[in-house]
């Protein structure tokens, strides 16, 4: 109880002294609370073991994924991709390239703000530098994201603690919606490939009608 109120002190301090809300004060409050309604700390890291006993593993890679993104983000990695997708990708096939790009990032950065601030700026970038749809290639970039959570599916974390189930149980149905979801993309972006075809064949057409 003691350790919680001088969390608690603290926040009355903190903001006292001028300060403002963010992430860190809202995880900082989270913990303190906690205490306050366990008691004393040991209780909140045993309810907090039996909590995560199913997914502590998946929590751990959290750290290893946080490195990574950073690496990515600060090697100079970002251009080395900006160029690559600008030497290879013609306007029209941009966001297919994003959608793949955005599927095998995910692997080494599965969170959607976190990989969108590695991979969504130099996108959009290229995006414009190339001429190709900003809209279709930052909700190809998401998509591909969303795909990829079917094989690393972090968003079911707090279904399996509370239903006490491993990732493991449920992986097989996952995958499944994987292969059925490419389907889907598969037909929608074969149908709005060959629209825009025919919009380009019906503008060249036009002038030479009139």
């Amino acid at each position: 109880m003691l350790s919680g109120l001088i969390g608690v002190v603290y926040v009355v301090l903190y903001f006292h002294g001028g300060g403002t809300m963010d992430l860190n004060l809202i995880n900082f409050i989270i913990l303190f609370f906690g205490i306050i309604l366990l008691g004393a700390p040991i209780r909140y890291v045993e309810k907090l073991n039996e909590g995560i006993r199913t997914i502590s593993g998946i929590i751990l890679q959290y750290l290893f994924y946080a490195g990574i993104m950073a690496i990515i983000a600060s090697s100079g990695l970002l251009n080395t991709f900006s160029e690559f997708f600008v030497k290879i990708a013609p306007s029209h096939t941009l966001p297919f390239w994003g959608l793949i790009s955005s599927f095998f990032i995910n692997f080494f950065a599965p969170s959607g703000g976190g990989h969108w601030v590695i991979q969504g700026p130099f996108m959009i970038e290229v995006a414009k530098a190339i001429g190709a749809s900003v809209g279709h290639t930052a909700t190809a970039v998401m998509l591909g994201n969303a795909w990829n959570d079917l094989i690393q599916p972090f968003w079911i974390l707090l279904a399996l603690a509370l239903s006490k189930l491993k990732l493991k149980d449920i992986m097989g149905y996952t995958v499944i919606m994987l292969f059925l979801v490419h389907m889907v993309v598969q037909i929608l972006a074969d149908a709005d490939s060959e629209l825009t075809n025919s919009l380009k064949a019906d503008e060249k057409a036009f002038p030479q009608k009139l």
